[in-house]
């Protein structure tokens, strides 16, 4: 009998390979190219993503610790995918139930597990067909059409990429910390007078540290003429700017991702893409030493090279939050006024803090007068003395902010401690930490019951929508109520970030500081067109005039003549301004307080300018009715026709006779008839006084 072995078909076996290629194409499929209408990404699938065409670029939700997720774009072929755009960097989401969904109307939203909508595309129109991410690292919205309605380059975070527009509207802010995309201190932008500015905006106090505002607009090579404030970086990773700010990579060449990006540390760097490794190097970067960046170390903090960049707390001081070097460093004694005596410097080489400066002498001064002067004054807290170049310079400090040691500056830095600060504390520095390795929890979001089954999760959507619908009615009203009363009363943004860019050296109050140190505004020095000033004393014993900013929108144009105009001028008639409110609609200046009118009356007596007798014929013609209004329109009509008739004989009055005649006639003619159009009596017939400087630089030009 013959015996046949026949082996069974390998069913099983195809039917695991037939399982293993279903899979395989339902984990892949979630990658999508675009993200059509009606469509979403899950938070909860890591590999739910939309990539850009060449794959360098994926859109989805990122994680950085705790359950805390951003929707953000990154690079796929750096070994960290480096994010490069967020949308909700302030608000991040749950990790359980949270999506960005296409909805059918056309909008984009990104919404949390209860179902709030975080964040959503700001378009007017509900046409958008599809989302897609660019080869350039541009997230899209398109119609059917394929018109592009939204998109990310619009609106940048902390990175700008090749070919993406800067413009005045943009504004690249650094994360708070490595590892945490919210918004920190330090930003780069468009400023007022349309130059690039990095940006300090800490909690108690704001600079601009770059370019070098001590040099001005001419030495730092940029120009301030040009408003249309638009700057990019193309492929070739050159970067220019409508200030004339250029910069190009060390790696100059096509076929090199890069990308710019405002760093957590405060500087501005450009970065380029080892493809091998998927590291990145920095090809260019703002700042050399990183020290010069302001609010690094914080109050009473110093920066210094060990030989990277670390911070360090100066002698009698310890850190104030081990876990934020903003934070600064706080004094271990309590100040006191009361016994000079008991009062001793300390000495930190080469170091110097950057602005507070109360007194300043310069000429053959020595240290020892440097350090009466400083005992004489209870808000000295230290003083610098250095040499600059053949003289000897000496500073009075009323606060410790921006401290900085290298070894090159060419001063010390003498802090007044108690004599009760032991011997042990006055080494040079104290121990000193790497800035900006502070530890921070990770981001937790939301209660336990975020985490229980899909069922029970909707369940609780279900009540919160209708706690919501409930409510609606009730919350509407307030809220309406609410924008009535104040709508007049708020303050744009953009003129809060203007009103930031001019403030870099000055002490911002509180309202109800200059409220008590005026004693509710008591007593009233005077009045004028802007506002009303009033007599004020601060807890330092300062005595200081306080000006309140009258009319809303005026106040404004105010706010921003005197703080940047007197704010810069440094003379003797001129009295000091020492800080500043901003809160609110309140607009308040703080100025230095001097008794017994101006210095100018003291010292020179009073001018009376020849300006005089052109103010009276002015009043005379106001106040004399119609006949003066016809013997000025005569004159007015007589000198036109001297110029149109080329009558030249007359320019010989009006021009400075030290010139002999030689002048350009034709210049003198258009000057003449500039005059005579300022003095049209209909007033929308003068010429703006953006007319007027254009007229006069195109005729210097000539």
């Amino acid at each position: 009998m013959r015996s046949h072995n026949h082996k069974p078909p390998h069913y099983s076996l195809l039917f695991f390979h037939l399982l293993s290629a279903l899979f395989l194409h339902s984990a892949t499929s979630k990658i999508h190219n675009v993200l059509k209408r009606g469509s979403s990404l899950s938070v909860e699938d890591g590999s739910d993503i939309i990539t850009s065409p060449d794959g360098s670029f994926a859109c989805g939700f990122r994680n950085e610790g705790g359950n805390a997720y951003w929707l953000a774009i990154w690079f796929t072929s750096s070994a960290d995918r480096t994010v490069v755009w967020t949308a909700n960097r302030d608000r991040p989401v749950n990790g359980k139930g949270s999506k960005l969904s296409l909805r059918r109307n056309g909008v984009m939203f990104l919404t949390d597990v209860d179902g709030k909508v975080v964040w959503q595309t700001n378009i007017t129109t509900y046409n958008a067909q599809r989302a897609e991410v660019l080869d350039t690292g541009n997230l899209v919205l398109r119609d059917p059409k394929g018109e592009i309605l939204w998109q990310s380059f619009d609106y940048p975070t902390d990175t700008l990429l090749p070919s993406q527009t800067f413009t005045k509207s943009n504004k690249l802010i650094a994360a708070v910390r490595k590892g945490n995309f919210a918004s920190g201190y330090y930003s780069f932008y468009f400023s007022n007078d349309n130059e690039l500015k990095l940006f300090y905006d800490g909690p108690e106090t704001s600079s601009i540290y770059w370019p070098d505002l001590g040099l001005g607009t001419f030495l730092n090579a940029r120009v301030s003429y040009n408003s249309s404030r638009i700057a990019v970086l193309d492929d070739m990773g050159r970067f220019a700017s409508s200030d004339l700010l250029k910069f190009s990579a060390s790696d100059l060449g096509f076929g090199i991702k890069r990308r710019i990006t405002m760093d957590y540390d405060g500087n501005l760097r450009l970065y380029s893409l080892n493809s091998s490794s998927g590291s990145w190097s920095v090809s260019w970067a703002a700042l050399s030493q990183n020290c010069n960046v302001r609010g690094l170390c914080g109050r009473n903090g110093i920066c210094t090279y060990s030989p990277e960049p670390k911070c360090a707390c100066p002698p009698g001081y310890e850190l104030s939050d081990p876990s934020n070097w903003h934070q600064g460093c706080k004094p271990t004694f309590n100040r006191t006024c009361s016994d000079s005596q008991q009062v001793k410097f300390v000495e930190i080489p080469n170091t110097d803090y950057f602005g507070f400066d109360i007194a300043y002498h310069q000429g053959p001064i020595s240290v020892k007068a440097c350090r009466e002067l400083c005992l004489g004054d209870c808000t000295c807290e230290a003083f610098s003395y250095r040499h600059v170049g053949d003289v000897v310079v000496c500073f009075m400090k009323s606060v410790l902010f921006n401290g900085m040691q290298t070894p090159d500056f060419p001063g010390s830095v003498f802090l007044k401690l108690p004599t009760s600060v032991e011997a042990s504390q006055t080494a040079v520095l104290l121990g000193s930490n790497a800035m900006c390795e502070s530890s921070a929890p990770a981001v937790l979001l939301g209660s336990p019951t975020m985490y229980y089954t899909d069922t029970k999760r909707v369940r609780w959507v279900y009540l919160y929508s209708l706690a919501f619908g409930i409510g609606a009615i009730e919350s509407l009203i307030i809220l309406c109520g609410w924008w009535f009363l104040f709508r007049r009363s708020r303050v744009p943004a953009t003129v809060e970030d203007g009103y930031r860019v001019l403030l870099s050296r000055f002490r911002r109050f509180s309202y109800a500081e200059l409220k008590k140190a005026t004693n509710s505004f008591k007593v009233e020095l005077g009045r004028g067109g802007s506002g009303v000033v009033y007599k004020g004393v601060l807890t330092d014993g300062r005595a200081v005039a306080v000006k309140i900013l009258g009319d809303m929108y005026q106040a404004e144009q105010e706010f921003w003549a005197e703080v940047s105009t007197i704010g810069k001028i440094n003379h003797i008639n001129l009295v000091r301004m020492w800080g500043f409110c901003s809160e609110r609609r309140h607009r308040l200046l703080v100025y230095e307080y001097v008794e017994n009118l101006s210095l100018d009356k003291h010292f020179y007596g009073i001018v009376i300018l020849e300006l005089v007798r052109g103010v009276r014929l002015l009043t005379w013609v106001m106040e004399g009715g119609e006949e003066q209004e016809v013997e000025l329109t005569s004159f007015v009509r007589t000198l036109k026709m001297k110029i149109e008739c080329k009558e030249e004989c007359w320019m010989e009055d009006l021009v400075d006779p030290r010139l002999n005649g030689d002048f350009d006639r034709n210049q003198v003619a258009a000057l003449v008839e500039m005059g005579l159009a300022c003095m049209e009596q209909d007033r929308s017939k003068r010429p703006t006084m953006d007319a007027i400087v254009q007229f006069l630089q195109e005729y210097v030009a000539e």
